[in-house]
């Protein structure tokens, strides 16, 4: 028997709609999990005590997840209790394409609204599933902000019609969201972004922080299970790190639960995917019991090796010098 969570007892942060727990389950399932397995976890979650549930219509498993939905709210659980996040996909930048699929998104997960919809990618850089890490789209293309604005401006026009909740963006960059910030009539409620011990994002963290925004942060545990095609070298691993390794040691806690912890704590909510109901439960024990001390969250914020493991190189456009240009590391907007 696996020990339930109270959901009370986890952390949350209020938003411009609701008020979102501060940890989630990730439902990319990558290409070892399918759809029904995903949705069987999603149902583990819930029974355990989760009631944030971070999806998007690309991961191929809403359907899957809207029947678990289905049950965890015939089993007595609110509609309001839940906090239930999708993405549009970068083929849906397109105002109608966009509007559309947030509809195909409700019905596949039977719901009536979602709490948090986000642009999945800041751009329309489309690439089939399975395709390898060195494929290109002809198509493809750098960071138009007249075009982006477009696509902002079908996510207000949700908002009005009650089909979501809050209106987030994901992937950018502080150039980006800046000039967002300038021309957008409804600001983002949330930045979802890659976020963990060893890549911190300090900047645009500290920026989006300031602006009211909530972060959500995926990868919070270095994402051990990504595909062998999106690993490089100089990827680094979080959960061997010897700072991680040393407060795992002297909590009595798996190096994951160190990583989860930092999080919350940082202000930050985590989605770690999961499918062992084991694991599922100790990650959101994690947030709600025995916090890492000042000393040790001092101690984790200088082991930042800035190492991006979500490096999107499938998205790179012709004349694009690699995938540093994605994250506009020198600054500006790179073309």
């Amino acid at each position: 028997m696996i020990e339930k969570i109270d959901p009370a007892s986890v952390p949350r942060r209020t938003m411009p709609a609701g008020s979102m727990p501060m940890i989630g389950l990730g439902t990319f399932g990558s290409d070892h999990v399918s759809p029904a397995q995903m949705a069987d976890a999603v149902l583990s979650a819930a029974e355990i005590g989760y009631r944030h549930f971070d999806c998007a219509e690309v991961y191929g498993n809403e359907k899957e997840i809207g029947g678990a939905f289905g049950q965890i709210l015939a089993g007595g659980v609110r509609r309001a209790d839940l906090w239930v996040n999708s993405k549009a996909w970068n083929n849906h930048h397109k105002p109608e394409e966009l509007v559309a699929a947030c509809e195909r998104s409700l019905a596949n997960l039977g719901l009536d609204y979602l709490d948090l919809y986000f642009v999945h990618w800041p751009f329309p850089n489309f690439h089939p599933p399975g395709c390898t890490v060195d494929s290109r789209s002809a198509d493809a293309r750098p960071y138009i902000h007249a075009d982006f604005m477009k696509t902002w401006e079908a996510m207000e026009s949700l908002l009005g019609r009650g089909l979501v909740r809050n209106i987030g963006t994901s992937n950018m960059t502080l150039p980006k969201l800046k000039l967002l910030l300038r021309d957008a009539s409804v600001k983002p409620a949330c930045n979802e972004m890659e976020l963990h011990p060893h890549f911190q994002q300090a900047d645009l963290y500290d920026y989006v922080d300031k602006q009211g925004i909530s972060i959500i942060g995926y990868c919070p545990i270095g994402s051990p299970g990504r595909p062998e095609r999106d690993r490089t070298p100089e990827d680094t691993v979080v959960l061997e790190d010897p700072l991680i390794v040393a407060i795992a040691k002297a909590h009595g806690v798996h190096p994951a639960a160190v990583c989860l912890k930092w999080a919350v704590q940082r202000g930050h909510a985590p989605i770690p995917m999961s499918t062992n109901p084991k694991n599922i439960a100790a990650n959101l024990r994690a947030v709600t019991e025995d916090p890492l001390s000042a000393v040790e969250m001092e101690a984790l914020s200088r082991i930042d090796r800035r190492c991006r493991l979500v490096k999107g190189q499938v998205f790179l456009w012709k004349g694009a010098k690699g995938w540093e240009d994605l994250w506009d590391q020198g600054g500006t907007i790179a073309r």
